[in-house]
């Protein structure tokens, strides 16, 4: 199965970026992230389209 969110630090990974950049991207809406418990997962749809360039 899927995943269908990724924590900050696999979604840094995955994009070669660092945490305070996927941070930046979800504050300016390009990156849709929510709260589970205390972790921030941002959506795996969410960083198909932006490397997509749909974001």
């Amino acid at each position: 199965m899927e995943k269908l969110a990724y924590s900050i630090n696999e979604t840094a990974r995955a994009l070669s970026l660092g945490r305070t950049s996927i941070y930046a991207m979800i504050a300016d809406g390009r990156l849709e992230a929510f709260k589970l418990g205390r972790r921030t997962l941002v959506k795996a749809e969410s960083i198909r389209r932006l490397v997509e360039g749909e974001g």
